[in-house]
């Protein structure tokens, strides 16, 4: 069982989904955590108590905007100053857009790239001199399977993914002699919130009812028929974080039910 008795995680885009399931098991493993996300305040509220309840550790959110790099410093400035130092960083913030690319909103993509893969370089940068400075440090970004091979419809969300992975092995390469690892991981289609709400946008898109949506175009892409759970990533993301995984970094780590083995 990895122990994170002492340190301190931000996360974002964990007041629901993958995200919140990272914050929790981090927490379970004795974290300090920092929250992220958007939501109705008293929801966000309750997530923040239970996770210090359920956990005995501390939690404070931080309401940073993933489309503004200053936001995103303060929210990293604020785990240092609340908890002493930010060990570990996971980059999950993510919207996704369904639509062909002549009919792309230009504000779309324009968000989705800013959210989805300019805000992990943010939170990356202002992370980097505390771990170096600590001498020890995780940052793990959630990409996708699109991050490794495309799907119609969703050209910002696949740019985004595949500079993610990029991202990733950059950032490793940097920090390889400064005990910090980078890594991605790399989920096929999770049960999400966010999944859940671009099944109407494929609709349209695809013609197609909400049934086969789901059954002829989110699993039909994983040989496995299931979709992955919150909680199998963040079990990943631990070990990540963990002595046996100091040797992982750079890596592009498929959680996809065998989407991209083919």
């Amino acid at each position: 069982m990895v122990s994170l008795t002492g340190k301190t995680a931000v996360v974002t885009g964990s007041t629901s989904g993958i995200g919140l399931a990272y914050a929790r098991t981090f927490a379970k493993a004795g974290a300090n955590i920092v929250i992220n996300g958007m939501g109705e305040p008293a929801e966000i509220e309750k997530e923040r108590k239970a996770i210090e309840t359920d956990f005995g550790v501390k939690c404070v959110y931080s309401p940073a905007d993933m489309m503004k790099a200053a936001e995103i410093a303060g929210m990293i400035a604020l785990g240092e100053t609340t908890f002493g130092s930010v060990d570990i960083l996971v980059n999950n913030a993510g919207i996704q857009f369904v639509s062909p690319i002549e009919d792309f909103p230009i504000e779309k993509w324009d968000a989705i790239i800013a959210i989805n893969l300019s805000s992990a370089f943010h939170g990356i940068r202002a992370a980097i001199p505390g771990m170096k400075k600590r001498g020890w440090g995780r940052i793990i970004n959630t990409a996708s399977a699109h991050s490794l091979v495309a799907s119609p419809f969703k050209s910002a969300y696949v740019a985004a993914k595949h500079g993610i992975a990029g991202l990733t092995k950059t950032a490793a390469l940097e920090l390889a002699t400064f005990k910090i690892t980078v890594n991605c991981i790399s989920p096929g289609y999770v049960w999400t919130p966010l999944v859940e709400k671009q099944i109407p946008d494929t609709m349209k898109a695809r013609n197609l009812t909400k049934e086969q949506v789901i059954n002829d175009v989110l699993l039909l892409a994983q040989p496995t028929k299931q979709f992955v759970t919150s909680e199998q990533v963040a079990a990943l993301a631990l070990y990540l974080c963990g002595d046996d995984a100091s040797q992982i970094t750079g890596a592009n780590l498929s959680m996809d039910g065998g989407w991209t083995a083919a």
